[in-house]
């Protein structure tokens, strides 16, 4: 009856919703996207760096495998998610800069998501200047500057990854700082903290860069997860349940996440593309067409008489496999050495007829497989006979041509010169799971032991000269001494031998034996594979007329020419705002000397600030802190983007990663003219302290792979790496030539059309 009577109450008309709209954030929301949005399709043709990211677009349409040497995968999936929507089916050749789009793709959904995260970059500055606890003054200084920052406008208009890397690298930090500023009695405070754990995975996703925002978001929570459990007002039992949760939403989600992504990867993309050289056998047969192709049915087990080709699993770009050929080592060397004079063995790296070898038992002359087959196991020792020339495949105490430390390999030829054959070979399966693990085709990697020497047989990765036809050498080597990354072998191909006479044996090479077989391979073996080959894979490095030094990235003055019309000469240039990148720049050196000033007349005795107010400035939520925080990821930023060698192409320092403080704590009352933070009230100061703390730097387009984890990135600095005649890379805004891109992709082969990179 009470209960009827409260609804009643409760439920009197006129019914009356309250709610508080920040008109200011609606305003920069809504200019954001119309600086973003508006006129999008124009110009209707290729920008820039969207005749690299376009091609990978393509392959995500057909399904097509294909390897990204920059980063992940998350930021193409993102990119083709638009084009999908826009009914885009992948049928568009992007071979050159300016080339027009068809009135069959939409253009504008080609780039409405990368505009998207580059509009709510805007509102989301805003917020998180908020949520620093300064001012919405302050808030609208950061906002307006990124709002008006041309570059940014410019990257994020286009179909560029650039602009969705910035988005979620600051909703991580906005979500955390929400998270860390909400009230401990409430649970939905996970809620943002889960969503910065997914942002993060994100962002790493996208782009590697997005790895050092993540490490400095994890140092500034563990921060102040230190401080929860230094807190004893907190119960034992409250403190273990919320480090089990960060622990959970910032390490445990991030990983499944980023594993996810590939997963995603690899489950979209099963067609046999031009990547597939660069992954295994077992890899390739994995994917439709391709090797599977060839591959589809041929018998799993190695038996004796089995005719098969050996690929090289050493972890080279060009894939090889082990070869012979009628012509002989030269007597002598250019150097003086002798050598056997018997038959080049080889690593070549092309599918030929003269890769097929025969495994045949040591007691029989039979080059037929038995019935039933007499598989060949672990710790067997076999003779591997030329498919082509019958030569026996062997080994001895003569030096190996290019690396004389190493034995020679050849195919037998007795000359009667008190030479004896040494052709026998133990299989040694490294990858077994027991000791009588039968040799399987694709699956096991095989060591060839030299039965005479206990030499492991292996591809030294040194070319021969002249005349062996440039073929990569093949030595064996003692197995202390030998890499182990280049000793193994893989029965990629694989037949069951019926003809004993040559000529027959010819033909039958061209007729592979049919049994169905199942040979796929974990999603980790896959994943593991797949993350190793991102990070082994080196690009071609070369100076560019238009590198700089890292000190010419701070002021953004760097121009660059996006695109140009053939007929009316309209272009498209990125350079920074000079007002927004000096007041930033000036912002970060002023607080930093603020800070020590502050920091130097307290060492002399000298009490500006209060007792309280100067604990709280030593702690990790104190300004000292924040701008201690602030300048390491500036400076991280900064180096994350330099090469190996010290030199890169003219960068453009958009936001990659944000530079975001320590969150601040609420003020003591008598800090309010005191700390450097709080002298930011005026409107000047609040907007210079706003670009410190809030404004975004960027490592956008590098263009250099480095061969480690921390600087995986080669879409060039600020687009650049741009040549003459396949590149805009223009320093001054007058008449361009038409450009063009025919630069191929550096991970393609000659033979194979591939995505080339024009940035």
């Amino acid at each position: 009856m009470h209960f009827g009577k409260r609804m009643s109450a409760m439920l009197q008309l006129p019914l009356v919703v309250t709610a508080q709209v920040d008109l200011v954030l609606v305003l920069v929301s809504l200019l954001a996207l119309w600086t973003r949005l508006s006129r999008l399709s124009y110009p209707n043709a290729v920008v820039f760096d969207e005749v690299y990211y376009g091609q990978f677009v393509s392959l995500y349409m057909k399904r097509v495998f294909f390897i990204d040497d920059s980063g992940p995968p998350l930021g193409h999936m993102i990119l083709a998610l638009g084009a999908y929507l826009g009914g885009f089916d992948g049928n568009f050749v992007w071979n050159r800069i300016g080339a027009e789009y068809p009135s069959s793709v939409s253009v504008w959904s080609l780039r409405v998501l990368p505009a998207l995260c580059g509009a709510l970059c805007v509102p989301l500055v805003y917020l998180l200047t908020l949520e620093l606890r300064f001012s919405h003054l302050s808030a609208l200084g950061a906002a307006v500057l990124l709002l008006l920052e041309n570059s940014l406008i410019v990257q994020s208009r286009f179909m560029l990854l650039e602009s969705v890397l910035i988005f979620l690298v600051l909703l991580a930090f906005f979500s955390y700082l929400r998270f860390h500023n909400a009230p401990t009695s409430s649970w939905f405070r996970y809620v943002w903290l889960l969503l910065s754990g997914v942002s993060c995975a994100a962002a790493i996703g996208v782009k590697y860069m997005g790895l050092f925002s993540y490490l400095l978001l994890l140092g500034v929570a563990f921060l102040h997860t230190w401080n929860l459990v230094g807190d004893q007002s907190v119960s034992h039992l409250n403190v273990c349940v919320q480090c089990v949760c960060r622990v959970v939403c910032l390490l445990v989600v991030p990983v499944l996440l980023y594993v996810f992504w590939f997963y995603l990867h690899l489950s979209l993309l099963n067609r046999s593309g031009p990547h597939d050289q660069l992954m295994s056998s077992a890899f390739q047969a994995s994917l439709q067409g391709g090797l599977s192709r060839i591959t589809q049915g041929q018998p799993l087990e190695v038996a004796y008489g089995s005719q098969v080709t050996l690929r090289s699993s050493a972890s080279q770009l060009i894939p090889c496999w082990l070869h012979s050929h009628k012509a002989n080592y030269p007597v002598r060397y250019e150097n003086g050495r002798g050598s056997s004079h018997q038959q080049q063995v080889t690593c070549y790296p092309f599918k030929d007829v003269n890769n097929w070898w025969i495994i045949k038992h040591p007691g029989r002359q039979e080059l037929v497989v038995d019935t039933p087959p007499r598989p060949v196991r672990h710790g067997d020792v076999i003779q591997l006979v030329h498919g082509m020339t019958s030569r026996f495949l062997n080994s001895h105490d003569v030096a190996a041509p290019m690396s004389p430390h190493a034995q020679e390999v050849s195919g037998y030829v007795d000359f009667n010169v008190s030479m004896p054959a040494q052709n026998l070979w133990k299989v040694d399966i490294s990858n077994r799971e027991a000791e009588s693990e039968v040799w399987k085709t694709i699956l096991s990697e095989v060591r060839l032991v030299h039965v005479n020497t206990s030499a492991v047989l292996k591809l030294s990765g040194v070319s021969l000269p002249e005349w062996g036809f440039r073929q990569l050498e093949v030595v064996a080597e003692k197995l202390f001494k030998a890499h182990g990354s280049s000793l193994g072998w893989n029965v990629e191909e694989h037949r069951y031998g019926t003809s004993q006479e040559p000529k027959e044996r010819e033909a039958e090479l061209h007729s592979p034996t049919h049994i169905d077989v199942d040979r796929k391979i974990s999603f980790w073996a896959k994943f593991l594979e797949l993350q190793w080959k991102m990070l082994a894979v080196k690009q071609e490095e070369s100076e560019h007329k238009y590198s700089s030094a890292p000190l010419e990235w701070i002021t953004m003055e760097t121009n660059i020419a996006y695109w140009l019309h053939a007929t009316t000469n309209a272009q498209i240039h990125l350079i920074g705002n000079p007002v927004s990148w000096g007041v930033a720049n000036l912002s970060l050196l002023a607080y930093q000397l603020l800070a020590a000033v502050y920091m130097l007349r307290r060492r002399r005795g000298f009490k500006d600030l209060p007792d309280g107010t100067h604990r709280q400035a030593d702690s990790c939520v104190g300004p000292v802190c924040v701008s201690g925080v602030c300048v390491c990821r500036w400076l991280g930023g900064e180096l994350c983007s330099v090469p190996a060698d010290g030199e890169n192409s003219v960068p453009v320092s958009l936001p990659a990663c944000p530079v975001l403080p320590v969150p601040a704590e609420p003020r003591p009352a008598g800090a309010h003219t005191h700390t450097p933070a709080q002298q930011c009230d005026t409107p000047l100061c609040a907007v210079c302290v706003c670009v410190c703390r809030a404004a975004v730097r960027l490592r956008v387009l590098q263009d250099v792979l480095p061969a480690d984890l921390w600087q995986p990135g080669a879409v060039g600095q600020s687009a650049a790496r741009i040549e003459v005649e396949g590149h805009l890379g223009h320093p001054v805004p007058p008449p361009l030539e038409t450009p063009g891109c025919t630069r191929t992709h550096p991970l393609m082969s000659d033979r194979s059309p591939a995505p080339s990179r024009c940035g």
